[in-house]
């Protein structure tokens, strides 16, 4: 399923779209707050710059947004719809989750996006 090439292993690693080698982000692990957003200029193995354009990532709050709204539906409708919780108690679950969830859908965002410009090149796994 995470087999190197495919999209969805860049996404869900984190690694260099081009040749996934390495990793984007300065620090992988999303829980440390104060660098969630930081990544690297470049990939130190094929060159690419992972701000393709000024104020690239801008386009990631669109993919966030929606997989901030699917992460809400899933929590009211697991609360509920199975848990039988109030319906107060539902909305609250949803922004618990939101909160909970926050520097995971910022990077998978990114990751994504990113992800929509920029192709696997198998030559870019050679060059060093």
């Amino acid at each position: 399923m995470l087999k190197k090439g495919s999209k969805l292993n860049s996404i869900l690693t984190g690694t260099c779209p081009k040749c996934q080698k390495e990793s984007m982000y300065e620090d992988k692990n999303p829980l440390h707050l104060t660098k969630v957003l930081k990544m690297n200029e470049n990939c130190s193995h094929c060159g690419l710059h992972y701000q393709i354009e000024p104020s690239f990532f801008y386009g990631a709050m669109y993919v966030s947004y929606g997989l901030n709204v699917a992460v809400g539906v899933a929590a009211f409708i697991i609360s509920f719809v199975f848990v039988g919780s109030s319906l107060k108690t539902a909305f609250i679950s949803i922004i618990v989750a939101l909160i909970i969830s926050f520097p995971f859908v910022l990077r998978l965002a990114r990751n994504i996006y990113i992800n929509m410009f920029v192709s696997y090149d198998p030559e870019a796994t050679l060059k060093k």
